[in-house]
């Protein structure tokens, strides 16, 4: 349980800060998120799936969060095994950056990355080699500096034939490119790479929170930045092959590229927040239906960081 009290307990951090955004009614859901947990557990009580609770689904709530991006995970891997499979398409990993922004320019910026993506995309040598693509938005705080730093994690389905002919575009063609498109020689770097798909530290770059909470509760000003700069706001967008099989994924036919979870659940654990700490406050066996219902499922998310 140490990964949810922690994020519990930023959640009543989160729930200090939202206290002038939002109306009572809201923050009450938002302050009794995971107030409540009931888990399927191994033998070992090691193992643990939640099988009821009372998240919230806030954006920035940590705890939810966090889940969001394990389901994320989960769905992105799949996604890539059945582009691979069935097209036999590669991939390549792109980090688009610029200077950082103080707080008052970070809902500009974001604009301007979106639209200049945009833009990058419909270029002649771009739309040529792209196939489709997984885009997400990523806001990181320097405490330092006091400034904000927006960039774009993409995943890029390319022929495999792609690596080796004259469409290959090199990482300086990349900056060239993206240099043009937000029209700022100011930029200095790209990273892009040929991806590794059994590599989860891509897929979890690309689906893990739009926000680190240690960035965005640090202070009710910082929050105040993130809040204004990503409520409402898209953070991760399907394009072209990856649209098509998102489509396939939301309804079920993409199953079979998932696992099995072959952990045999034998408990069903109820904790409550007590303040401080989650308290055990049921432990019992699972019944025949219960046993049935959670053993032998598929997995339905990925761990993340």
């Amino acid at each position: 349980m140490k990964k949810y009290t922690t994020k519990k307990i930023r959640n009543q951090a989160l729930f200090e800060l939202l206290t002038k955004h939002m109306k009572e009614s809201s923050l009450e859901t938002i302050g009794n998120c995971g107030s409540y947990i009931s888990f399927f557990a191994d033998e070992t009580l090691k193992k643990k799936k939640v099988n009821k609770s009372n998240f919230c689904n806030n954006r920035f709530c940590p705890m939810c969060s966090w889940r969001q991006s394990k389901k994320d995970a989960l769905k992105i891997s799949i996604l890539l095994k059945y582009i691979q499979e069935e097209f036999k398409y590669e991939f390549i990993f792109l980090t688009l950056t610029a200077p950082n922004v103080g707080g008052s320019a970070l809902g500009d910026e974001i604009k301007k990355y979106n639209n200049s993506f945009k833009k990058l995309m419909q270029l002649k040598q771009v739309k040529k080699i792209s196939k489709g693509y997984v885009r997400k938005l990523e806001v990181t705080y320097n405490q330092e500096r006091d400034d904000y730093h927006p960039h774009f994690h993409v995943m890029i389905s390319v022929t495999k034939s792609y690596f080796k002919n004259k469409d290959y575009i090199k990482k300086k063609q990349w900056l060239e490119l993206w240099q043009q498109c937000m029209n700022d020689s100011s930029i200095t770097q790209v990273d892009v790479k040929k991806m590794d798909t059994s590599n989860e530290k891509a897929i979890a770059e690309i689906a893990k929170y739009g926000a680190k909470d240690a960035d965005y509760l640090q202070s009710q000003e910082v929050f105040d930045v993130f809040y204004a700069a990503l409520k409402g706001k898209q953070l991760i967008t399907y394009s072209g092959v990856f649209k098509d099989a998102l489509k396939l994924f939301k309804a079920g036919e993409l199953d079979k590229y998932k696992e099995l979870d072959l952990t045999e659940y034998i408990y069903l654990l109820e904790y409550n927040w007590m303040g401080k700490s989650y308290s055990l406050d049921e432990k019992r066996l699972l019944t025949e239906e219960e046993l049935k219902q959670v053993n032998k499922q598929l997995i339905e998310e990925l761990e993340v960081e």
